[in-house]
């Protein structure tokens, strides 16, 4: 079956429906992946793209529960080529077995959206939320299980587990902000007032909404402050969204923390556009690339009326940037570190986020082969320009994340944050990193490549 795979590998034509189906049913996985690793799904028929997909499904199915990484590639491409509930469970189901939980929720949300009387999805997605302390979240997919489906009773039961959790976060947050308006000294006639947000900070740790003199709806405190259009469009219950959100930030917040040891101090504007604003404000281009971004001292999320695992991600790393600028004093004029180290420090503390700290297997495996070919990004050429118009942008944020690893496995994230602070204050990048870590760029470049190489 190498003999197939290699001629069509190298023919001008691309695989064929019936090929994926000799391979199937060989059990030719590895082949059958190879096979359709790179190929465009546009260039077939609706009918061939079935044929193709019921074959990949196969594999997955065939490897879930033993080789969760080769099933988790096949079940990506069956979707790609053709988005059945079938395919979008064993997509979730190898996610979950792989720790990619980002890709995990977005499958159940596809398939919740797509096939709503199975009850399948909205079941695994509240276990999910639920595992993700999100209890309204879990609470809003289980009542979307349809009441005579096989799983009514289990997410009834899981409801009720829900509505406990999400009772007792209230409980938790309500006695938060007592112990706070004691030490604040505010009084029990004034807690429940809501001062207008000025587009400042306020002081304390509890958030206060109001309307910046910009017509955007605002919500504040000494961390963040949130800001969203308010004109003619629903985020659905006011509320509720930004209680999501202030949640989405406070674990962005403690996730930094956890991984870096430290946060940003000054407040950061966090702006949050649906999908047509972030195309009006950031132009077409930038919306279809880019998930958010951080520029001129705000976190900008693009399409932020869904919060799902993967715009918590971007929060995430957008953050990141935001306590980078902080560590240089950027509002006063500091030193700029490589855009390679800000840019792959982030991507590496959201990878921890989403439960790695490696990249997902497939650009993992492009990764490899660059590395093993000589064809890595060099952090040298990515200094100074952003990586996003990068020729491989996916490889250059991969390669930095990789080499901030290196930095991270041999000092800690102390000697990290110190590098970044003398920068800042005009240190020279390479000097400081040779007096820190006894290298320079080069050097850490090969040991990128080699540590790819052998993985």
């Amino acid at each position: 079956m190498r003999a197939l795979l290699l001629l069509s590998l190298l023919s001008a034509n691309p695989p064929t429906p019936a090929q994926a189906q000799k391979l199937a049913a060989e059990r030719a996985w590895e082949d059958l992946y190879l096979a359709w690793s790179s190929v465009d799904p546009k260039g077939y028929s609706q009918p061939d793209r079935r044929t193709i997909a019921a074959s990949l499904l196969k594999g997955c199915e065939a490897l879930a529960s033993s080789d969760g990484v080769m099933a988790y590639s096949l079940g990506e491409r069956a979707v790609l080529y053709d988005e059945t509930a079938p395919g979008l469970r064993c997509l979730a189901r190898t996610a979950l077995s792989t720790d990619q939980r980002g890709t995990a929720e977005d499958a159940l949300r596809r398939g919740l959206e797509q096939f709503p009387k199975e009850g399948h999805f909205g079941l695994e997605l509240g276990k999910l939320l639920l595992e993700d302390k999100d209890p309204q979240g879990a609470l809003a997919a289980l009542g979307k299980v349809p009441p005579r489906s096989p799983e009514a009773a289990k997410a009834k039961a899981l409801m009720q587990k829900a509505r406990s959790a999400s009772s007792e976060e209230s409980a938790a947050m309500a006695q938060a902000r007592a112990i706070e308006r004691r030490f604040t000294g505010e009084t029990e006639d004034n807690k429940g007032s809501v001062q207008p947000a000025s587009g400042s900070a306020s002081t304390g740790l509890s958030y206060e909404s109001g309307v910046a003199s910009d017509g955007m709806r605002t919500r504040s405190n000494s961390r963040f402050v949130v800001k969203y259009f308010n004109n003619a469009r629903d985020f659905g219950q006011r509320a509720e969204y930004e209680g999501r959100i202030v949640a989405a930030l406070d674990e962005a917040h403690f996730h930094t923390r956890q991984v870096l040891g430290e946060t940003r101090e000054a407040p950061v504007d966090v702006i949050l556009y649906t999908r047509e604003e972030f195309r009006t404000h950031q132009g077409s281009a930038l919306a279809r690339m880019a998930a958010g971004l951080y520029s001129d001292g705000a976190i900008r999320i693009n399409d932020a009326a869904e919060l799902t695992q993967q715009t918590k991600a971007t929060l995430v790393h957008e953050y990141v940037h935001a306590v980078v600028d902080d560590l240089v004093r950027a509002a006063e004029g500091g030193q700029h570190v490589p855009i390679w180290l800000n840019e792959g420090l982030a991507e590496y503390v959201e990878w921890r986020y989403l439960g790695s700290d490696k990249p997902p297997h497939a650009l993992a495996t492009r990764m490899r082969g660059a590395a093993q070919s000589g064809q890595l990004p060099r952090l040298s050429d990515m200094a100074g320009g952003a990586l996003i118009q990068q020729r491989d942008p996916a490889l250059a944020y991969g390669t930095s994340a990789v080499a901030v690893r290196e930095l991270l496995n041999e000092g800690g994230p102390a000697r990290l944050l110190e590098l970044i602070r003398e920068v800042g204050q005009g240190a020279s990048f390479e000097e400081a990193l040779r007096q820190r870590y006894g290298r320079g760029v080069a050097e850490l470049q090969a040991s990128v490549q080699a540590a790819l190489s052998r993985r």
